[in-house]
């Protein structure tokens, strides 16, 4: 939605209210998935570490959601990482995938227990076998805030997040978030990487489930 309509309040008429047919690209991140290749390059104090992880992701429908004439299709998403064969949590990140089908939009929000969230943003056609989506600190439509701490120690200045679909059903992604830390000259590309494979199908959102039964 590049220009505001005359009217911004009025909601279509007749949504489909069937989430999971109308996620476009998103459809194939819809259910339960693990994956234990994942790779995290952070700023440690002795240079850039390298800690292995594995990964539970569950992303589950949830009903379509309106901005007045803007409609997305969503699904609601829960990651957690640990260390191989350690039960504490590395990193646990709640947030939603949005499409909306009338623009091609992809939203991605991101929010983590260390006091940090996000609101990345990307395009891509429904049918799309992969896309990007990006954040930059100070924008205030797809931007990146944190806590004081943060901000003065390790700073995020953007972060881009690229998902690629596989023919055996399993997806991938890459992600590179550049930091500004304390104490170095140059800014610190902190990545992470892994490949998830499902192990349980996706539950269709609330209003679809009423209306099949």
């Amino acid at each position: 939605m590049t220009d505001l309509p005359a009217d911004i309040h009025t909601e279509q008429d007749d949504i489909d209210v069937d989430t999971l047919a109308n996620l476009g690209p998103l459809r194939r991140l819809a259910g339960i998935w693990t994956g234990d290749k994942g790779l995290d390059v952070n700023p440690n104090v002795d240079g850039s570490g390298r800690q292995a992880y594995v990964e539970r992701i569950e992303a589950q429908p949830c009903d379509p959601q309106s901005n007045g004439p803007q409609l997305f299709y969503g699904l609601r998403y829960h990651a957690h990482v640990k260390k191989p064969g350690l039960p504490e949590t590395y990193h646990d990140q709640v947030g939603y995938w949005l499409w909306e089908p009338a623009t091609g939009l992809i939203l991605h929000s991101l929010t983590i227990p260390r006091g940090q969230a996000l609101l990345a943003a990307g395009h891509a056609a429904a049918d799309a076998d992969s896309f990007e989506v990006t954040a930059t600190r100070g924008a205030t439509d797809y931007g990146i805030v944190s806590t004081w701490f943060l901000e003065q120690a390790f700073r995020t200045d953007s972060f881009r997040m690229k998902v690629t679909f596989h023919a055996d059903g399993s997806w991938s992604y890459v992600e590179d978030t550049v930091m500004t830390v304390r104490g170095r000259e140059t800014p610190f590309h902190h990545t992470d990487r892994n490949t998830l494979h499902k192990i349980a199908e996706a539950t269709p959102n609330p209003l679809a489930l009423a209306k099949s039964g």
